[in-house]
């Protein structure tokens, strides 16, 4: 699969985001995946003139929990849709007394609590070890800020989000220690959501969105789901501006990223080409398509 010269564009809705302001020539269709069902449909359409392609993480209605979530598939369907850049949009908790609810937060650093999820398109019959290092693309993340100039949102570029298993929220013992570690958000979707999207070579930017303080903070020792739905839908009204904003940005990209997400698999497969099972690489064909390519020329 080589990278198309013009940008296409993903986006994966969290909770509350369920469609996207402004879309045009719309169209709801099922993309099939040899890693299972993705979430939903995926919702093709154009922004201005841009190739848009949008997949709402939990099923329209909000159907799927988040240990639940098939992230293997909805990468490799988005993948399969073309798409080059992902924007992820979460609903987050704060871990910070300066970050309060209705703070947008464009985060740069991930710890993966959790236990129960699919985390890799390779495995037995062809290994890979992508870096990590830089969970995040810092081009995405310089457009997401610029479109947020001028607006009402409360934005802050940076930060540790700590992705727990869930569904259920914190402890409070959980809450003050991920505080101890200096984490900033915490949500249940982005891991290993942000992985895969790197092993499919794509570039990924997460925008959390706070709904609440956590169980931590002194007026807020009880999260519960009317309170952080009252905040997430006010939130997912500023998240379908933002997207609106930084879709044309993000099209004026052309040719392969800067930061090497698109070539991340170049140094990754360690697993000798006569060793590796046809059937595994035949799953790969869209994740690892290019460099498998490459690899019998």
């Amino acid at each position: 699969m080589t990278t198309p010269s013009q940008p296409v564009i993903g986006i994966l809705g969290g909770s509350g985001l369920y469609q996207i302001d402004g879309l045009t020539d719309v169209s709801w269709r099922k993309v099939s995946s040899p890693f299972g069902e993705p979430s939903d449909e995926l919702c093709f359409g154009t922004l201005e003139g841009q190739r848009v392609v949008f997949l709402p993480r939990h099923g329209r209605g909000h159907r799927i929990s988040p240990s639940e979530l098939n992230s293997r598939a909805n990468i490799d369907a988005l993948k399969r849709s073309g798409v080059t850049d992902i924007l992820s949009l979460s609903a987050v908790g704060s871990l910070r007394e300066d970050l309060p609810p209705g703070t947008f937060v464009v985060v740069d650093q991930f710890i993966d609590r959790t236990f129960a999820r699919q985390k890799s398109f390779f495995g037995t019959g062809c290994v890979a070890h992508v870096s990590m290092a830089r969970p995040v693309c810092t081009r995405l993340g310089d457009a997401v800020m610029a479109a947020a100039e001028g607006t009402d949102i409360p934005i802050h570029r940076g930060g540790t989000y700590l992705v727990m298993e869930g569904p259920q929220f914190s402890t409070h013992a959980e809450s003050e220690l991920y505080r101890s570690w200096k984490c900033d958000v915490i949500g249940m979707t982005n891991m290993p959501e942000a992985k895969l999207a790197r092993e499919a070579e794509i570039c990924y930017a997460t925008v959390a969105m706070v709904t609440d303080f956590d169980c931590w903070h002194p007026g807020h020792d009880a999260v519960t789901v009317e309170q952080v739905i009252s905040v997430l839908l006010a939130n997912a009204g500023k998240a379908r501006a933002l997207v609106k904003r930084v879709v044309p940005l993000l099209a004026r990209h052309q040719g392969p990223c800067t930061h090497g997400c698109q070539t991340c698999l170049d140094t990754a497969l360690i697993t000798a080409p006569e060793a590796r099972d046809p059937a595994v690489l035949q799953r790969l064909d869209a994740v690892a398509g290019r460099v498998m390519q490459r690899g019998k020329s």
